[in-house]
């Protein structure tokens, strides 16, 4: 498990990943304004591994979480940022590698849809995906690159029901509307 100490909070001046910008405009002759976090757009990808009957999620400390819960690990969909000049697809088709450790062609990352997030601050679109593994695309055992400290975990299909509604477990509506999809379907 890992430890977090010697927190501490300060003004965030300058960031390669959020920039904080005031919008003011006239809506229907009235003066408004609205605090806004620019952030990047980012894919997210619903990962099934056949042989397990799993899905395969990552579980991650997330600073904002901690400030809430005290533990801040949170249950995701591997996913990350649109921060370079690749197409989606083959961004999440890295994503998977650097966090899983799977290897899957980009013929078999299926877009289920795309959408907004943290719409009331932030408003970027993530882009999701599905795609389905095997223990013959494993490359490496995953959990990210450089100081990013993430857990592979195996969800049992049979259990990701009540691991939807279960609050005790800090997971994210992309991975909550990704399961809802992937049974409804």
């Amino acid at each position: 498990m890992y430890t977090i100490e010697n927190i501490t909070l300060k003004p965030c001046i300058d960031s390669s990943f959020v920039r904080l910008e005031r919008m003011s405009y006239l809506q229907d002759g009235v003066a408004k304004s609205w605090d806004i976090a620019q952030v990047h757009d980012s894919v997210a990808i619903l990962l099934y591994h056949r042989e397990k009957d799993s899905f395969v999620l990552v579980k991650q400390f997330r600073p904002p979480v901690y400030l809430k819960d005290g533990h801040g690990f949170t249950f995701e969909l591997c996913a990350g940022i649109v921060d370079k000049s690749k197409s989606l697809i083959e961004i999440a088709r890295e994503e998977i590698m650097e966090e899983c450790g799977f290897e899957v062609p980009v013929e078999e990352i299926r877009k289920i849809t795309s959408f907004y997030t943290a719409v009331g601050f932030a408003g970027a679109r993530q882009t999701l995906y599905y795609a389905e593994v095997d223990e013959s695309m494993k490359a490496h055992e995953g959990g990210g690159i450089d100081v990013e400290a993430i857990e592979v975990v195996y969800l049992d299909q049979s259990d990701a029901k009540a691991f939807l509604f279960d609050e005790s477990r800090p997971k994210t509506p992309g991975l909550m509307f990704a399961f809802m999809w992937f049974f409804e379907r």
